[in-house]
């Protein structure tokens, strides 16, 4: 049975992804992209609080095989790291990529070459990674890619910190979306991200997505073709309030999200800045969040296992 076509090639044969790439691109002269609302000129070469302007940074691009499971496949998750992040969390396990931009400005075509590469490698998706603060340079380079026969699923994998006005410009282009809901407090999200609003603007997000592309949809190898994912971190001593998060999204989104409830948080970056993140997390902290995902309803587990392979 063939695979059923990425919904972004028939947005392109529609001659819609042109018109959704120049408005995102248009978006850049005084930047509102991301909830920061920065609006500065990344088209002249401003930068704000995502530290990026016209061109995008990669910090790498590989196969990746600790990915959830419906990602993976036998060939791996085709991911492309962008540098930096428009959410910048203190405790951040990229604390390089994201706070100190490691990685290489790349060009709408180089980026459309990356994606290229992975498909010929036989990766079954292409991995958007921390990309909310690049989605016009993403558009661009789709444009550049799709006539050149990309064809496998793009995964927007993001910190859920996502503006529904950008997602709307995604509507048709991304297959899967794959955002975090870190905290439902927003007086942690304001003391490890300076994100008071994150709580909300996650809700407003995966409303959005889930509005476009559903429940998480697999073929019959068990890969992801189309839909929604959450991923979230379990935090020490209940700072990321699971079962709040749990309870939206069984209840406001869908009970049959596949969710994937995180066990590896450890202290990064500036973790030891804020009071609780010094430590990592129990094996019983991690039991008891799985334990109140399943009691609020929610039956779709991930178990990712985590390693690497490179081009």
């Amino acid at each position: 049975m063939s695979a059923p076509e990425p919904a972004f090639r028939r947005t392109h044969q529609s001659g819609r992804l042109r018109e959704l790439s120049a408005d995102a691109a248009a978006r850049l002269s005084e930047c509102t992209l991301c909830p920061r609302t920065c609006r500065v000129d990344r088209a002249a070469g401003e930068m704000g609080f995502c530290r990026t302007g016209r061109a995008a940074k990669v910090a790498s691009f590989t196969p990746h095989f600790g990915e959830e499971s419906p990602l993976v496949g036998d060939c791996g998750s085709g991911t492309i790291f962008f540098s930096r992040c428009n959410l910048l969390c203190l405790f951040c396990q990229n604390f390089e990529i994201s706070h100190e931009g490691a990685g290489e400005e790349v060009s709408d075509e180089q980026l459309a070459a990356m994606m290229m590469a992975l498909q010929a490698h036989g990766c079954h998706n292409i991995n958007f990674v921390t990309p909310s603060h690049v989605v016009p340079q993403i558009l661009s380079a789709l444009e550049i890619a799709v006539p050149q026969g990309l064809r496998i699923p793009i995964v927007f994998n993001s910190g859920g910190y996502d503006s529904p006005g950008t997602l709307k410009l995604l509507d048709g282009v991304v297959d899967i979306y794959m955002p975090d809901f870190k905290f439902w407090d927003p007086g942690v999200a304001d003391r490890t991200c300076r994100a008071p609003d994150y709580p909300e603007v996650a809700r407003a997000a995966l409303r959005e997505m889930h509005r476009q592309v559903g429940d998480l949809v697999l073929d019959e190898r068990g890969l992801a073709r189309r839909g929604l994912l959450v991923r979230h971190l379990v935090l020490p001593r209940g700072m990321a309030d699971t079962r709040r998060v749990m309870r939206f999204i069984a209840q406001e989104i869908s009970r049959d999200t596949y969710v994937n409830v995180m066990s590896q948080y450890r202290p990064c970056g500036r973790a030891d800045e804020v009071d609780g993140l010094e430590h990592g997390v129990t094996a019983a902290e991690y039991h008891a969040a799985v334990l109140e995902a399943l009691e609020e309803g929610l039956h779709r587990l991930d178990r990712p296992h985590r390693t690497f392979r490179r081009l």
